[in-house]
């Protein structure tokens, strides 16, 4: 709860900030607001409180995916430095919005009601629907706002339907009362229970990205400036996984004989779709998309075993999976930036290729080893953190006894080395400029802060143990 009002209040203020002349002030700040916003999160540790009539819950869970989401913002605000420099951007509404939308991402992670649910993701999808464009002069950027505000909007009415359904057939909103409806039907469910369940699933499965609802992710992420293109694929879908894993474990465990082999498909599917097109791409941002989409798959094998352990699986993988793709993002940014393949107010070529990357460890070492363990983490390699997130993920599907799913799952991570190691190789081994490329100390201290807790976890992965 307070950091929902905090956020509320300091995106306010970065809107009025955003009147002096001097713009040096606004990323300091931001990055102030959040840290308040993170340390308020812990206020209410171990306790927990229902507010708005019981529409909103905190408690240890949602407070640590709270506080993922508000780390990932941090470090994506803190490679954001450009905006002071760029005559086109407005980095006070940048900002803004950014904490705008953290406030509909928290609602997601601990709402009650469907009802909150819902406010939460159509808070998050507005604001990223104009993030996405907010690069007005680039086509692509326009492109992929009209895209994602388009399938967005028809997605959101599908799970808006499934919720006036499931409202219907059980008379709550509340997922205490679908919870009871679903366990003491004693005629059996209406088919409009299931029908809405289903409609719900499709509306939430569209904001993860997973198969077949992910075809507008790979022209997004690409149109996108790329600062944001980080923020939708962690923040977005940390907070869309948080909201799965709470409506299934809290409202449908007594059917999960119905939606259990459903999930269990997409997830085959968005494993399947995700790693294979990955392979064909020549753009390192589309392979990201890919590649996210393929960690949607990943994720969704949590819930489709959901069990005791679903919990902790991925609220590790997410915080993984979150830091590896910022820090990936980073070096991206600075290497198109500082070779002039794009900048935030122009056109920029499609030239985000493997090959910008061709001699990077050699120029910049530091950036070398920031992406290349960032890229080891994403395949799952040991000694990192994304390795032990694969581990807790395959071993719920071992635990439901889903050895198929499991099956697909490892097959699928050979496939993901392939293309993550693309990266590594045209780093490491092969000749390109020599020009080094500048790199500014808040993006030094972010790089390393990524590589330290990518390979802290991946030595330690008990330190997140216990806590929920």
């Amino acid at each position: 709860m307070f950091p929902i009002v905090l956020l509320s209040v300091f995106a306010v203020v970065l809107l009025f900030l955003g009147f002096l002349k001097s713009r040096s002030v606004l990323l300091p700040a931001t990055l102030l607001f959040l840290v308040a916003a993170l340390v308020a999160n812990f206020l209410d540790w171990n306790k927990t409180y229902l507010y708005f009539n019981s529409m909103l819950r905190t408690d240890n869970l949602s407070m640590v995916f709270t506080a993922i989401v508000l780390l990932s913002s941090f470090l994506v605000v803190a490679l954001s430095g450009s905006f002071e420099d760029d005559e086109a951007a407005q980095p006070a509404e940048y900002y803004a919005i950014i904490l705008f939308s953290l406030v509909g991402a928290i609602m997601m992670i601990g709402y009650e009601n469907l009802v909150m649910l819902f406010v939460g993701v159509e808070i998050l999808s507005v604001a990223m629907y104009i993030l996405t464009g907010s690069d007005k002069r680039n086509l692509r950027s326009n492109e992929a706002a009209l895209k994602y505000f388009l399938m967005g909007a028809f997605a959101t009415g599908i799970m808006l339907f499934g919720m006036a359904l499931l409202y219907g057939a059980s008379g709550s909103f509340t997922l205490a009362g679908i919870a009871s409806y679903a366990s003491h039907a004693q005629q059996g469910l209406s088919l409009i229970f299931y029908v809405g369940l289903l409609m719900l699933l499709v509306g939430l499965l569209f904001k993860v990205s997973a198969a077949p609802f992910h075809f507008w992710t790979p022209d997004v992420y690409d149109g996108a400036p790329t600062i944001f293109t980080a923020y939708m694929s962690t923040v977005v879908k940390t907070a869309g996984f948080a909201a799965l894993l709470h409506l299934l474990a809290a409202s449908f465990t007594y059917v999960y004989s119905f939606w259990g082999i459903i999930l269990a498909v997409v997830t085959a599917v968005t494993l399947i779709a995700g790693n294979v097109t990955a392979v064909y791409q020549n753009s390192f941002k589309r392979m990201m998309a890919y590649s996210s989409i393929s960690h949607a798959g990943y994720l969704l094998i949590g819930l489709a075993a959901l069990s005791a352990q679903s919990r902790q699986a991925i609220v590790f993988y997410s915080l993984a999976y979150s830091i590896a793709t910022i820090s990936a993002f980073g070096v991206l940014l600075l290497v198109t930036r500082q070779r002039g393949m794009q900048t935030l107010s122009s056109n920029p070529l499609s030239n985000e290729s493997f090959d910008a990357f061709n001699g990077l460890a050699k120029q910049n070492p530091l950036l070398g080893l920031a992406m290349a363990t960032s890229m080891l983490s994403l395949a799952g390699i040991p000694l990192t953190a994304g390795f032990w997130g694969k581990f807790y993920m395959f071993s719920t599907a071992v635990e439901r006894g889903q050895i198929w799913l499991l099956v697909v799952a490892v097959l699928m991570s050979a496939v993901g080395i392939y293309y993550y190691f693309r990266v590594i190789i045209a780093m490491y081994f092969r000749d390109g400029a020599t020009e080094p490329i500048r790199i500014s100390p808040v993006f030094r201290y972010v790089l390393v802060a990524a590589i330290i807790l990518t390979i802290g976890l991946g030595v330690a992965p008990g330190l997140l143990q216990g806590l929920f």
